[in-house]
């Protein structure tokens, strides 16, 4: 087991996202100013804005009719990396590199708390190859289909997860964002 964490002992408790983590995230949840179903037509969960999930379940034709502004966007987007910032700090107990923690709040972004806690897990454990296979094992999401729940891979998913758990398998994770 190879610790890639600095050498200090303490976490840092201020740490932010960065602008560049903010500016991926961003660009990979891609602004829509309106209600959307996240898995397509008929497909996923009622979602809008930068992959702000309005509740399960695909969008009713009324919301779908819905148009959000920009200024929505941008408020509820900096109100969750604010959320996904504190979810972080809340569940990490060991010292991570900036490209480390932006992977984990893109990742708590996208999955939340509960998606994410196997992954902080092996971080706390400084087993950081396991938390990268554990990313990328996290392309699937939970679809109805004809009335029953199934499991289908996200396209979407894969490229993220890979860039997600990328700063989690090098040894100098404080340049892994910049690649």
């Amino acid at each position: 087991m190879t610790n890639h964490s600095p050498k200090s002992t303490t976490p840092d408790a201020t740490m932010k996202m960065s602008h560049q983590g903010r500016a991926r995230l961003r660009a990979t949840e891609q602004a829509v100013y309106r209600y959307y179903n996240d898995m397509g037509k008929d497909k996923g969960h009622c979602t809008w804005g930068v992959g702000i999930l309005d509740h399960k379940g695909v969008c009713t034709k009324e919301e779908m009719g819905e148009k959000v502004s920009v200024e929505m966007v941008d408020r509820e987007f900096d109100k969750k990396i604010a959320e996904t910032e504190r979810i972080v700090h809340r569940n990490i107990h060991v010292v991570l590199t900036q490209a480390q923690f932006d992977a984990l709040c893109s990742l708590s972004y996208n999955a939340g708390a509960k998606g994410s806690f196997t992954t902080f897990n092996l971080v706390n454990k400084d087993e950081f190859a396991g938390a990268a296979a554990n990313i990328a094992l996290m392309i699937k999401v939970q679809v109805v289909v004809d009335g029953k729940k199934k499991y289908v891979i996200a396209p979407g998913l894969i490229k993220r997860r890979a860039e997600e758990g990328a700063p989690f398998l090098v040894k100098d994770t404080s340049t892994a964002a910049s690649k």
